[in-house]
């Protein structure tokens, strides 16, 4: 299943059945958004590729399933009725790959360490965990809460995002504050890139040069 990271909008938590290690997440999607969406059909929700396993067609509403796994991994155990998330419906053959191909297997959870307004951007400084910096280049792709963005500066454990108003309109990134959560999809060209070279690396008992 492929995703491009051009997220088509937000949908509205409508409705939280949680359980033990498990929740039930009904959204409600924009009008006309769900033209031909089948049961069994994928849609990422930041970021995250869930399956569609009920339809009310009349109201919009779309019902997933969320197990365990990756409510420990994304932010979609944070989401509460009334809460916005960005949502993309899986590519079709043809369409057009206006970002970068995501997967929607969310890798880590970032932090937004600061945000930075400008006249026309702004700028957000995201925080990962240390194993995850090294697949983050400047200029190369990441997926930040299901959206295909460019990687500005790389600093320690932190990156920096510039992000134009289209971009702010259509997400959720304009509303997210310091201190919030961000789902984190490495790149997977850039990772077996990275994970490639370190084993070359450790077999032929390299050192890399600072």
């Amino acid at each position: 299943m492929v995703f491009t990271g051009i997220v088509q909008g937000q949908a509205t938590v409508d409705k939280v059945i949680q359980k033990e290690d498990f929740r039930t997440i009904a959204l409600r999607f924009p009008e006309g958004s769900l033209e031909a969406a089948n049961i069994g059909a994928s849609v990422a929700i930041n970021g995250t590729c869930l399956t569609i396993v009920s339809i009310e067609a009349e109201s919009n509403l779309l019902t997933f399933d969320v197990i365990g796994e990756t409510l420990d991994k994304t932010n979609l155990g944070e989401l509460e009725e009334g809460h916005k998330a960005n949502f993309e419906r899986a590519a079709r053959i043809g369409d057009e790959i206006g970002g970068h191909n995501v997967s929607g297997h969310v890798h880590t959870i970032g932090r937004v360490r600061q945000v930075e307004t400008s006249e026309n951007n702004v700028r957000y400084n995201i925080e990962v965990p240390q194993e995850w910096i090294k697949y983050v280049l400047p200029k190369g792709y990441i997926a930040v809460d299901g959206i295909s963005l460019t990687v500005g500066e790389v600093e320690e454990n932190t990156f920096n995002l510039y992000l134009i108003p289209e971009t702010l309109r259509v997400t959720t990134l304009g509303k997210k504050a310091e201190g919030t959560s961000v789902n984190i999809e490495i790149d997977s060209q850039t990772q077996t890139i990275v994970d490639t070279i370190e084993k070359y690396m450790q077999a032929n008992n390299l050192v890399a040069q600072a």
